[in-house]
């Protein structure tokens, strides 16, 4: 396989990640203090203002899939007694622990010195972080996020997360740090996020444009990574959102589409809106099945699971536990299904997409689960082609690549189709 064609800040992006596994790898001697913890509702400022480094454990796992690690990790997690039906980020971070713990740069990652857990409409993180305790045997912190059964975040519900963040989440870091908290940094760290957030929407809202200059689901995963992971809040963050900006800016004006492995892609044929995660161990034979057919996806949920900026939220340096409140409680898996559904459907009139594909991600219940009548839903309310495919996160047994280029060929035909009816 050929060399990925990059961008200039993809590969900013790739220093940025590289030199924070670096940081973990060195951080047992450098006397650095570890937190592992999840994308969706991360605290990645305020562990940041204590000195202390995140490790995102499904950060870990997609990034072993993408280097084809996953289908050893997942046999040694099943081996010792993890049932096929668990969520494949959890067993390849299982067998990854018991290979070794190798990190992305190929060296070891260190053990946690505390987890915490943020509990963010999935259920799944509740479980994995006990599995991960009793292999650790290190303390666990739980902030519980409370469910928008009701699509919205209420003041009670505010209130409540923001009292665990000061009466149990902070003690915990702070006596771990040996330090206290610095409101002032914290609220310079949260102005450099709000101002990242906005580079990234106007990036994600780019590709309103026809053609779109980015793909919002391939590419977007790219996007996403600084805020999504250590670098919210940081100086890195916003100057990589700042070069991201300028060169899509510099595509709008050149009427480029986005770049693909194997260079711009020269004709936009479909304009596609995506729920549900990508697959990770075929993830450039995945991409390739869309742009070789001419498609662009030009949202997708799958990007605002660390955060719906999009819907205009930003973090406020004013209120700050309130604010980190809010993230938490607005993350995409937090969202109920007449939510996702609206979403989806606003985003499929934005960005004057042609129709919609569902990857239905077999185990991951917190995207798959109601995704049927998603389907229903969404073709019934905007008259576009809905499509079904069927993958895996990071397990390589369930992605049939046949099967799913058969799918969307078909679908495609499908659009076309109704676009020639029209």
């Amino acid at each position: 396989m050929t060399a990925a064609v990059k961008d200039l800040s993809q590969d900013r992006q790739k220093q940025m990640i590289s030199a924070h596994y670096a940081r973990l790898a060195r951080a047992k001697e450098d006397g650095r203090k570890v937190v592992y913890t999840f994308v969706p509702g991360n605290l990645t400022e305020l562990l940041n203002n204590l000195g202390l480094l995140p490790v995102l454990p499904e950060i870990n796992a997609l990034q072993s899939g993408m280097r084809g690690k996953t289908g050893d990790y997942i046999h040694i997690a099943e081996k010792a007694g993890h049932s096929e039906d668990v969520c494949t980020y959890v067993k390849a971070d299982i067998g990854m622990l018991k290979s070794g713990n190798i990190g992305p740069t190929g060296e070891p990652l260190p053990k946690p010195d505390l987890l915490l857990l943020s509990y963010t409409g999935c259920f799944t993180f509740l479980k994995w972080f006990e599995l991960l305790k009793r292999e650790y045997d290190c303390p666990v912190v739980m902030l519980h996020v409370p469910y928008q059964g009701d699509g919205r975040i209420t003041e009670p519900m505010r209130r409540y997360v923001a009292g665990q963040l000061r009466d149990v989440v902070i003690p915990a870091l702070e006596t771990l740090a040996g330090r206290r908290v610095d409101y002032d940094l914290l609220r310079q760290q949260l102005a450099l996020s709000a101002r990242a957030e906005d580079d990234l929407v106007w990036v994600l809202q780019s590709a309103r444009h026809r053609p779109s200059p980015i793909d919002a689901y391939f590419g977007g995963v790219y996007y996403i990574g600084p805020i999504f992971t250590a670098f919210r809040g940081t100086t890195d963050a916003v100057e990589y959102y700042q070069l991201l900006r300028d060169e899509i800016r510099q595509r709008l004006k050149g009427g480029l589409g986005p770049v693909t492995p194997e260079g711009t892609l020269q004709e936009e044929k479909y304009r596609i809106v995506v729920e549900g995660p990508p697959n990770w161990t075929s993830f450039r034979e995945f991409w390739r099945m869309f742009y070789g057919e001419g498609a662009v996806v030009v949202a997708s949920s799958y990007t605002k699971v660390g955060g719906l900026y999009d819907r205009g939220f930003r973090h406020d340096p004013s209120r700050p536990l309130e604010t980190l409140a809010d993230y938490c409680m607005g993350c995409y898996t937090n969202l109920n299904l007449p939510d996702r559904i609206a979403l989806l459907e606003k985003y499929i009139n934005d960005y004057a997409a042609d129709g919609f594909l569902i990857n239905s991600v077999k185990s991951c219940n917190s995207f798959s689960a109601g995704q049927l009548l998603i389907l229903r839903e969404l073709e019934k309310r905007t008259g576009r082609s809905g499509g079904f495919i069927e993958s895996d996160l990071v397990d390589p047994r369930y992605f049939s690549a046949a099967n799913i280029k058969n799918r969307l060929e078909s679908y495609f035909q499908m659009v076309e189709a109704k676009r020639a009816r029209t």
